[in-house]
């Protein structure tokens, strides 16, 4: 369980958050360019400091401004995926997955290779490698670091569309034998049909609306989407 109720002050607008999200499954956060979904993203994860208000995740706070609280991005146990895989160059495949992993993650490496269907990249450098395989390698990575939720910022926008095919079905998989919440960000209404089981729409800096995707997607905020 995710609770969120934060405040941070930007150029443009007020950001502002209150809610507590399930974490189970994919939770799609959905929203146009500037709504404040990276926003949303980076306060998780710590890249970010709100102005006021808290976060704790399974009931541990991760940030408290009224308690002078704030737990580093390096200590939250939150894994991120980018747009950008922004993996090292100069390593192989199996470096960039086993740099920064978990201890207790060593008995789970072959599991997660498998999964994601990365064995055969493994002594490849990521020049050699598809847009989908570097997302499926920044996928593994961040999993190796044994996070507690997983987030992912746009990581289809960048590829073609059978490469976004192929990377959906490997989340899909990550949800089915990984068993690990997402938190999925995308300004994709497909990707949220496909993939998500609950969403949250963000609007101008603020939560619109949140609930489960069927009961979400009939709302007439997205006709235009549809």
């Amino acid at each position: 369980m995710l609770e969120i109720n934060v405040e941070k002050k930007l150029a443009s607008f007020t950001f502002t958050f209150n809610q507590t999200l399930s974490c189970q499954g994919i939770t799609a956060i959905l929203g146009v360019s500037g709504s404040g979904k990276s926003t949303l993203i980076n306060l998780i994860n710590g890249l970010l400091k709100p102005d006021n208000g808290f976060i704790k995740l399974n009931n541990r706070l991760l940030v408290d401004t009224a308690r002078n609280q704030f737990i580093s991005a390096q200590q939250r146990r939150i894994g991120t995926v980018f747009q950008d895989p922004l993996l090292f160059p100069h390593y192989k495949v199996i470096k960039n997955l086993t740099y920064g992993m978990h201890q207790s993650m060593q008995q789970r490496f072959d599991e997660i290779v498998k999964v994601l269907n990365i064995r055969h990249l493994l002594h490849r450098y990521p020049a050699m490698l598809s847009g989908g395989e570097k997302q499926r390698v920044a996928i593994g990575r961040a999993l190796l670091t044994n996070p507690q939720l997983l987030l992912m910022d746009e990581p289809l926008s960048a590829l073609d569309m059978p490469r976004k095919k192929e990377l959906i079905t490997y989340i899909q998989h990550l949800v089915n034998e990984i068993n690990i919440p997402i938190i999925y960000v995308t300004h994709n209404i497909n990707e949220v049909k496909k993939l998500a089981s609950q969403v949250a729409i963000m609007d101008q800096g603020s939560l619109y609306n949140y609930g489960d995707t069927a009961s979400i997607l009939q709302c007439d905020y997205l006709k235009d989407w549809l």
